[in-house]
């Protein structure tokens, strides 16, 4: 059911696993590092078609200088740190209640209400551009504000995430929790002395991956809002584009400068989002 340690295949796939590994993390890099060095080059290396080449001078500092000069970039960071942080916590919160509920308490629909947030997850969110639009223009009005992006991104990512949740929280003893209740501990106590301080891991976990995919967002962040002083910094580097000539140096500057806090965001909480994808992986 699960695939064998690449140990204990033959000789032949071993051989195959270390020949084909190199490579992939080359073509992987290979973009990355065209992107590194693009930020570092000057407009004449681009003018001249030396795209794939050692720059001819090195402009890291005027390039970089000049991101948050042309445009906006420091409220466009912000304005993603706006977005995100509350999208993010508002995202864990609704689904570890959820979760917990799915996981824990036995009533009719559980399994249908399950398959719900199971279901959602497959919906191509292309197709929901022009409702989702409707909604934040006609119903909440708050459309080309910040709660236009952190209420979608907080219902579009709570069901991916009490899927994780509730099948983590699966693995809680019920023992442990009916011995709370006997004590006369509330559900709400329970909830929150019992199952939050066991499940860290996987908050964690969720956390760096919610604030990745949020912080990363390019499509809705064009359909939402459409202003400078709320537009997050992934569609703010359309603002580095010059008229008649896209600055790629400039944009790929920004792109790095972008990339820089999710970035962060995981070698921070490295452990718990390791341990939180690997808790219950194995039984002893």
């Amino acid at each position: 059911m699960f695939p064998q340690p690449i140990q204990k295949s033959s000789p032949a796939a071993q051989a195959l696993y270390r020949t084909s590994l190199p490579f992939a993390l080359i073509l992987w890099l290979l973009p990355l590092f065209a992107v590194a060095i693009t930020s570092l080059r000057s407009i004449n290396d681009l003018n001249a078609g030396n795209f794939w080449g050692w720059p001819t001078s090195i402009d890291l500092v005027k390039n970089y200088t000049e991101v948050f000069t042309r445009s906006p970039m420091g409220r466009y960071i912000i304005n993603s740190l706006v977005i995100t942080l509350p999208a993010v916590a508002g995202t864990l919160v609704l689904s570890s209640m959820a979760g917990f509920a799915l996981a824990k308490y036995r009533f009719r629909g559980n399994l249908l209400l399950f398959s719900i947030f199971i279901a959602g997850n497959f919906v191509p969110f292309q197709i929901l551009m022009i409702p989702v639009r409707s909604l934040m223009v006609n119903v909440f009005q708050v459309y080309d504000t910040y709660w236009a992006l952190i209420l979608f991104h907080m219902a579009f990512q709570t069901g991916f995430c009490t899927l994780f949740m509730r099948n983590f929280m699966k693995q809680l003893p019920d023992a442990l929790i009916e011995s709370a209740r006997l004590e006369g501990v509330t559900e709400i106590g329970i909830f929150w002395h019992i199952v939050l301080p066991l499940i860290r891991p996987a908050i964690a976990a969720l956390a760096v991956l919610e604030f990745t995919f949020i912080w990363n967002d390019y499509f809705w962040a064009l359909i939402l809002v459409q202003s400078d002083s709320v537009r997050p910094v992934t569609a703010g580097l359309e603002a580095l584009k010059g008229m008649w000539l896209a600055s790629w140096q400039l944009i790929s500057a920004g792109s790095i400068i972008a990339a820089v806090p999710p970035v962060l965001m995981f070698f921070l909480m490295q452990r718990h989002f390791i341990a939180g994808l690997t808790l219950g992986a194995t039984k002893e």
